[in-house]
């Protein structure tokens, strides 16, 4: 929850803006300011404080605690200028939520946190728990030091900086194993270890925990490197298993016992197979998602009466991610806020050197750009794919929608289960040139590409065909080049057997970008030779009309008539 506080008439407006914006997310406090803070820095994981920084920083001097505990505070002047990270960056979020807030207000985020203003990844932002000496070995990665970088394995963090690397006095380490961390070494500990549970009903949550704690304890494990504690659908709700997930903060996911009873154990047994219909639950239930087995199941061993719990550790193999990216049609201010979030946290980026070239500022430094040309879809779908496989954080990028004629048909083709996939819509070139042309995409519409270098002519006529039959509006990609100059005349002859020669089509080309053009035809006025690979063509259906010099196709509402 987001605490609002204000003292002013202005800031109480423009407190009622963000709580508007943000509804079910924001509580307002009343009263005298300085009860109000109080309170609210009680009950609240941020604060926002429509105050100056000088009196907000002698209202929560005497509240601080530790800056893993206390709230995220951020403070917006009287002028609505500035919305300032003032407490909790990072652990409490006033970092984003100062940008948050600055892009419902309209003003200026202020952050003055090292690492985000020299657009270096914290350690506490990289999704990861991380111990040691974190100030140290962050402010070795500031400074530019040689930072050794020790991981057991490749994980798909965000990009690095340069001087993080195989050599340095500081170090940063990527394990599950309990180190004890030196002077200058901070430990980030991956989601890698399941832990399978057993519990008989009624099992204690301490001596479910306690066993737990236990086994990793003696096999040098660490419990912040659990991701999940598995279990048999039948034990999805006992209060001990449940429990000891949520104080370990990690999630419980079931198996069904029929899944479980398929697994290969090393210790089955015939008590689960009598009470939940599995000879294994703590084994099998780690085992489920893969993996090898670190701890074989072990029972608890409480004074004086039976085991009432049981647990198996399995360590999963990292599992890279590869986030397809659409860039959209050209604009910058049509790359979505989610596909720079993606671009940013990709430690691999791979895609046309010239799509590269609209989005390499907004790479964090250290990210590997792996760029080809025209010609090469194959061979970056391949590349991008043995890259994610590899373990890392891949970003594939295409224009437009990268699912439309772009990158991610290819690349799905190559992936198959052992990667994560990520997609991130984009603006497709149809929507952006609909947009420019008026509202021609208002009822039943179909994207086709005139290119006949991978589909041949006929499979395309057919289509063609089919949509004009159907009085389909049709827009036209790769409408044309030096090389295939019949294809759009032949289209559109297609179409004109089926519609009025006055039907409205719209030609768009370079759309959204510095050079971009339109204009408003017929189908029999339309000159193909106008026409390149740059344009998108859209031909309205019989409905479509020009209205006051656009193209506007009724939706057909039943009030309109």
């Amino acid at each position: 929850m987001i605490g609002l506080i204000s003292a002013t008439a202005a800031g109480a407006a423009a407190r009622d803006r963000l709580a508007a914006a943000r509804p079910g997310r924001t509580r307002v406090y009343e009263g005298p300011v300085r009860e109000s803070v109080e309170r609210a820095f009680a009950e609240c994981e941020q604060l926002v404080c429509f105050l100056a920084t000088g009196a907000v920083v002698r209202l929560i001097a005497p509240l601080l605690a530790d800056k893993s505990a206390d709230p995220g505070v951020v403070c917006v002047d009287e002028g609505l200028r500035y919305a300032v990270s003032l407490l909790g960056g990072h652990g409490g979020g006033a970092n984003e939520l100062a940008a948050e807030v600055a892009d419902v207000l309209g003003c200026a985020p202020v952050v003055t946190t090292a690492t985000d203003a020299t657009d270096v990844p914290g350690l506490d932002t990289l999704g990861l728990p991380v111990e040691g000496a974190v100030a140290a070995v962050s402010r070795a990665i500031l400074d530019g030091e040689p930072v050794a970088l020790r991981s057991d394995a490749v994980w798909p963090l965000p990009p690095l900086p340069p001087n993080v690397g195989a050599e340095g006095k500081a170090v940063l380490r990527v394990t599950d194993r309990v180190v004890e961390p030196g002077a200058r070494e901070a430990v980030l500990r991956p989601a890698s270890l399941v832990v399978g549970v057993g519990a008989s009903k009624g099992a204690p949550v301490d001596e479910v925990l306690g066993l737990i704690e236990e086994a990793l304890r003696e096999a040098g494990l660490s419990p912040l490197s659990i991701a999940e504690l598995a279990t048999v659908d039948a034990k999805a709700a006992e209060p001990g298993i449940v429990a000891a997930a949520e104080r370990l903060g990690v999630p419980v996911v079931t198996y069904a016992a029929g899944e479980l009873s398929a697994i290969a154990v090393p210790n089955p047994s015939g008590a689960p197979l009598a009470a939940v219909g599995t000879p294994s639950v703590a084994e099998a239930a780690a085992l489920a998602g893969g993996g090898e087995l670190l701890v074989p199941k072990r029972k608890s061993s409480p004074g004086g009466r039976a085991a009432m719990a049981t647990c198996a550790v399995v360590r999963r193999a990292p599992r890279g991610r590869l986030a397809v990216v659409g860039l959209g049609p050209g604009a910058r201010d049509l790359v979505t806020p989610r596909a720079t979030e993606e671009l940013r946290r990709a430690s691999v980026l791979v895609g046309l050197d010239q799509y590269v070239d609209q989005i390499r500022d907004l790479l964090r430094p250290g990210t590997r750009v792996l760029e080809s040309g025209l010609g090469a879809e194959e061979e970056r779908a391949r590349t991008a794919v043995a890259e994610a496989r590899a373990g890392h954080a891949v970003a594939l990028i295409g224009s437009g929608d990268a699912g439309v004629y772009a990158m991610a048909s290819p690349a799905l083709a190559e992936a198959s289960d052992d990667i994560d996939v990520v997609g991130v819509p984009g603006v497709t070139a149809a929507l952006a040139a609909a947009a420019i042309l008026g509202a021609p995409l208002g009822h039943d519409h179909v994207s086709i590409s005139l290119s006949d270098l991978h589909t041949p002519w006929e499979v395309i006529e057919r289509r063609v065909r089919a949509a004009a039959e159907a009085d389909i509006i049709v827009t036209f990609y790769n409408p044309r080049s030096r090389g295939r100059d019949w294809q759009l005349p032949k289209a559109l002859a297609i179409l004109a057997g089926h519609r009025e020669a006055s039907t409205p089509v719209g030609v768009v080309r370079n759309a959204s970008r510095a050079d971009e053009s339109s204009r408003l035809t017929t189908l029999a006025g339309l000159d193909p030779t106008t026409v390149d690979m740059m344009t998108v063509v859209t031909v309205g259906n019989t409905a479509t009309r020009e209205i006051a010099g656009r193209m506007v196709t009724p939706r057909g509402y039943r009030w309109q008539s």
